[in-house]
């Protein structure tokens, strides 16, 4: 099974006003991603709006990041779904595709109880043979995974990560804690990566990561070299990416800084919107000053 660890950047999904996924577009930037040294892809994730897109433009996004890795690097690829069926169904396909490990999304209307939740999980890993990664975010999700569920997703022999989107370091540490070397933790977009890496992280899943992925890379080696001081510099930088961003749309900010790059990866999927020219100007002003400091 794929070793997960370092960088591994939320892609975006590029969609056209007529529903079509630009396959150049994301095959271009999954290259020149890995040729800057991320250590895996994660199509689908929350930057990929997966909550957005249909059946079939899931089903190219992850076709298409998995051909453009070529092998490479790993790819993570997103299932999430309100029905069990229906994410085993997808996982099935991502793996038939040649994803190296499924990220584990639970959609809920209703609320669920540990049981259900847990049974979701559950039958995603029973179905796949490659490494699971949970995903939990309570902002955002109305069913969230409890430390007791998690040890005991942990004990599956597929289950082997997780990433906790929570703006609780602390709780990152009694998952750690509670279940030690068999589940290794991926830090979000809400924790400071450099903080998590220092208590036993092994990288971390974030959309910022396309717009900044040598930085990321850098950062990710100063905390594996031991080099907390030069760590900490670079994190107290790229920290302000994560400030700002913070006040915008997620897939607008960060469509928004690859259209800035040269990438015309579009609008988010309706009925989001895409950022006003003065949000635009922003992102731009902080990427200068991240990439220029």
């Amino acid at each position: 099974m794929a070793n997960l660890h370092g960088v591994l950047p939320y892609l975006v999904s590029p969609v056209d006003a007529d529903g079509r996924v630009r396959t150049g577009v994301l095959g271009r930037l999954a290259d020149d991603l890995i040729a800057k040294g991320v250590h895996g892809l994660t199509p689908l994730g929350s930057t990929g709006e997966f909550a957005y897109l249909n059946a079939q433009q899931r089903e190219a996004v992850v076709r298409t990041t998995v051909e453009a890795a070529a092998g490479r690097v790993p790819v993570v690829a997103g299932v999430a779904s309100t029905s069990t069926s229906d994410a085993v169904v997808q996982a099935l396909t991502w793996q038939r595709l040649g994803a190296d490990g499924i990220l584990a999304i639970l959609e809920a209307y209703f609320p669920l109880s540990d049981t259900q939740v847990e049974s979701y999980f559950r039958a995603i890993a029973d179905a796949v043979d490659i490494p699971v990664v949970l995903y939990t975010n309570p902002q955002f999700q109305r069913s969230d995974l409890s430390l007791d569920v998690i040890a005991r997703l942990a004990e599956h022999p597929r289950i082997q990560y997780i990433k906790d989107a929570s703006t609780n370091t602390g709780r990152l540490m009694s998952i750690m804690n509670r279940c030690g070397d068999t589940l290794g933790v991926f830090s979000a977009s809400a924790h400071i990566p450099a903080a998590v890496m220092l208590i036993g992280g092994v990288g971390w899943m974030a959309g910022p990561a396309c717009l900044i992925p040598e930085e990321s890379v850098a950062l990710y080696e100063h905390c594996r070299a031991g080099r907390w001081d030069e760590a900490l510099a670079l994190q107290r930088r790229l920290w302000r990416i994560n400030e700002a961003f913070a006040r915008y749309n997620l897939a607008g900010c960060i469509k928004a800084g690859l259209e800035l790059q040269g990438y015309d990866v579009g609008d988010p999927v309706p009925p989001q919107a895409a950022l006003p020219a003065a949000d635009r100007a922003q992102v731009a002003r902080i990427l200068d000053e991240v990439r220029g400091a």
